[in-house]
């Protein structure tokens, strides 16, 4: 039977409550999902249709080399302009592309809920960029080549720090993205946030001093994950809209 009975304004708002709280726990916001089918995309590409000479030359062409900066620009195109982004798009493994998803659903979702898809790639190529650059101060003329999107994941970490963890009372995971951003000061005094920004740190440390690794990528270059947090703590105000 239907009804032309309009409801209150109340009822309203209580059903598009109830409505958005029965929202799957992974509903991931679609620019998020097409990144992650790409990279899923281009491992598969990589492992399964690429022979090995092709990947070498991609690899070349589209990973990240220290070294590349130690040779005048002019003398090797232009992939130094590009390679420090598109190394964020490929992985050693795929344990390691599976490890930077699954943390890039928990925090990523968040983010690109918060500032849209526009905002997203702009995020994505500056912080992916940020990540690699501290990573060559400490690594500088190394031929030792950096894959993976694990600095833009810590980007995105450090980013939802400012926003997740809102004493705005708002707790469920799906309504993350609508708490007030911190300020630093606020961040950094709020226990949640804090505790999980030291735990953060002490695992890259420790990785450091190669006591484990993660996501079964060989030799991690966590200096680029501190670059990549740094980055979205400090700078996500840039990319968050106005409320």
């Amino acid at each position: 039977m239907e009804s032309d009975q309009a409801g209150t304004p109340a009822e309203t708002d209580a059903g598009n409550a109830v409505r958005r709280s029965r929202e799957p726990a992974f509903n991931l916001p679609p620019g998020l999902t097409g990144i992650l089918l790409f990279l899923v995309a281009i491992h598969a590409l990589r492992t399964y249709v690429l022979s090995a000479e092709l990947d070498q030359e991609l690899i070349l062409n589209f990973a990240f080399l220290p070294v590349r900066y130690t040779i005048p620009l002019g003398e090797q195109g232009l992939v130094w302009l590009w390679t420090p982004v598109t190394y964020s798009f490929l992985h050693v493994s795929w344990e390691h592309l599976v490890f930077n998803i699954f943390w890039m659903v928990a925090f990523g979702a968040p983010v690109v809920r918060r500032i849209g898809l526009a905002r997203l790639a702009a995020f994505w190529c500056l912080s992916a960029a940020a990540a690699v650059a501290l990573h060559v101060v400490f690594h500088w003329g190394e031929m030792a080549v950096v894959v993976g999107a694990s600095g833009v994941v810590s980007g995105f970490m450090g980013a939802a720090v400012r926003f997740v963890f809102s004493p705005s009372g708002r707790i469920s995971r799906q309504f993350a993205h609508l708490n007030r951003r911190l300020s630093v000061t606020e961040t950094l005094t709020n226990r949640s946030a804090l505790v999980f920004t030291g735990i953060w740190f002490l695992t890259n440390f420790l990785v450091g001093l190669g006591l484990f690794s993660l996501g079964g990528a060989g030799s991690v270059a966590w200096e680029a994950h501190i670059g990549g947090f740094l980055f979205g703590f400090f700078l996500f105000g840039l990319f968050d809209p106005k409320r």
